[in-house]
């Protein structure tokens, strides 16, 4: 069960409108396909039963309702009216799993408790809802009040409710602890559904994960990147190497579309993905020593199953310091540019000089790098387009113009553009003399402003450009200590890679 749109959306800063839960949810049941996903926390506000509504009218559709759940809450049936009037069919009713958390939040004593919520698991029922249980703080509630916890499971197990959730809502569990607690609880109640919902305060999500899973857990709660509050929750990708590959548990999990539906919730969320994300992030299938990639051409030594081509990624092979001939080798075939040996020696030789400086490096630099070394070698890419100049007017309550003059191929052009921004308005411009041209250029499709820890506002800047020409996802970066020019810089790398037939 995947709880991006719910407990995800409690991630500082992130939280999504109705349409854009909408196309989440699709592609979460459609392309990810997850068995059922949790779209909303009933009261929160119109905004959120607005999205839940639309989501279930959608399910409903393509006979998808089932899947669609409901966080509720024990309140003598709002909730269930809530999610009842906008259509839904599944309450994920929340309930404390800690005798702490029923004393001191509550003030209720556990026969309390226990007949709130037999009363609005009744009252869910008679509207036409299906009954899930979150036990909130089950973790703490197995260290240190068990016998409460019984009590409350051996009542549950015999009321209408489909599956019983256990979460480690803090935190707090370790592997040893998550495999006794989930075993104690499958071997005491073993007709019962138990579902796991991990958080990675400790960082023990994943691991936590598999001994529950191993423990005879039967659900798994995951969310995109593993968004969720504090430090998240477990990452669906994490769930897709633990399952398919230590487990074999056999499962609906599409890994093809695990990168754009990944990729999406970032776009969408505006919660990056760590370079180093197994799976997703940028760096996970990015071999750097020259070692690696060595042996990599020596039968795939330095790989494992995690094939980055199951996640429709590549793999590739870094630039820099510790790059050797096979590094070097590999971007160079990927780009079809072909050298002498003598020639790859000294083009190696920069790329570690270049990395030796903590210079960022990347596949579409090396055109450069060969130009640079070779100097008018045959083998080179000398550069066919150049800015002549430009202004970017900036002024307050105005849109940002950009006046443009560059050569291609020894002809100048010239164009004027305004922009919703200065960098915008530059490739307005720049765009309007390509498309006169009838020239082919790329989508932008990510942007990424660098500067150094501390840095002063005459700080060198790194800008990142990422682009797509027709399906092929490239990347150029500028550096200058104006972040306009050091994307023009990025932009000018772009149109030269083009123009060599180099992308």
């Amino acid at each position: 069960m995947d709880t991006t749109l719910r407990d995800g959306e409690q991630t500082a800063g992130v939280s999504f409108n109705p349409d854009e839960k909408l196309a989440i949810a699709r592609l979460l049941l459609e392309e990810l396909k997850v068995n059922r996903i949790e779209v909303a926390s009933a009261r929160v506000s119109r905004g959120e039963q607005e999205a839940f509504a639309k989501i279930c009218a959608w399910a409903a559709s393509c006979g998808r309702l089932d899947a669609v759940e409901a966080l509720g809450f024990v309140d003598d049936g709002v909730s269930v009216d809530w999610i009842a009037s906008s259509g839904g069919k599944v309450m994920n009713l929340l309930t404390k799993g800690s005798l702490r958390h029923v004393t001191g939040q509550l003030r209720k004593t556990p026969e309390e408790h226990l007949s709130d919520i037999l009363r609005n698991v009744g009252l869910a029922v008679s509207k036409g809802l299906t009954v899930n249980v979150y036990l909130e703080d089950w973790s703490n509630g197995m260290k240190d009040s068990p016998d409460y916890v019984f009590f409350l499971v051996d009542a549950l197990k015999d009321a209408p409710v489909r599956r019983i959730m256990l979460p480690d809502t803090l935190g707090i569990l370790d592997p040893e602890s998550a495999r006794t607690y989930c075993r104690t609880m499958v071997e005491r109640y073993p007709s019962v559904h138990f579902d796991f919902h991990p958080h990675n305060d400790y960082d023990f999500a994943a691991a936590n994960a598999f001994e529950a899973v191993k423990a005879g857990v039967k659900g798994l709660h995951t969310t995109v990147n593993g968004l969720g509050e504090r430090t998240g929750n477990l990452p669906v990708s994490s769930a897709i190497g633990i399952l398919n590959d230590h487990l074999k548990v056999p499962n609906s999990l599409d890994e093809s579309a695990l990168m754009h539906v990944s990729r999406y919730v970032e776009t969408i969320s505006g919660i990056r993905i760590p370079s180093n994300k197994p799976l997703v992030g940028e760096f996970a299938f990015t071999q750097t020593s020259g070692v690696h990639a060595d042996g990599d051409r020596k039968g795939g030594l330095y790989q494992n199953a995690l094939l980055p081509e199951r996640f429709g990624r590549h793999r590739h092979y870094a630039l820099g310091k510790t790059s050797g001939k096979a590094n070097v080798m590999k971007n160079l075939e990927a780009l079809g540019i072909t050298l002498t040996p003598e020639q790859m020696k000294r083009v190696t030789e920069r790329v570690v000089e270049l990395g030796d400086k903590k210079e960022s490096l990347s596949p579409e630099d090396l055109p450069f790098i060969v130009a640079e070394v070779l100097k008018g070698d045959v083998s080179s890419a000398p550069d066919r387009i150049h800015i002549i100049n430009y202004s970017l007017q900036l002024a307050r309550g105005m849109r940002p113009i950009a006046n443009i003059r560059i050569d291609i191929d020894g002809t100048c052009y010239e164009e004027a553009s305004a922009g919703d921004g200065q960098y915008d308005a530059f490739m307005k411009a720049l765009w309007i003399i390509y498309d006169r041209l009838g020239r082919r250029h790329p989508r932008l499709t990510d942007y990424v402003v660098k500067i150094p820890p501390g840095g002063k506002t005459d700080a060198l800047v790194e800008t990142t450009i990422s682009w797509d020409l027709d399906g092929t996802a490239f990347k150029t970066r500028g550096v200058d200590s104006d972040q306009a020019e050091a994307a023009i810089k990025a932009t000018v790398k772009m149109l030269n890679l083009i123009e060599n037939n180099l992308i």
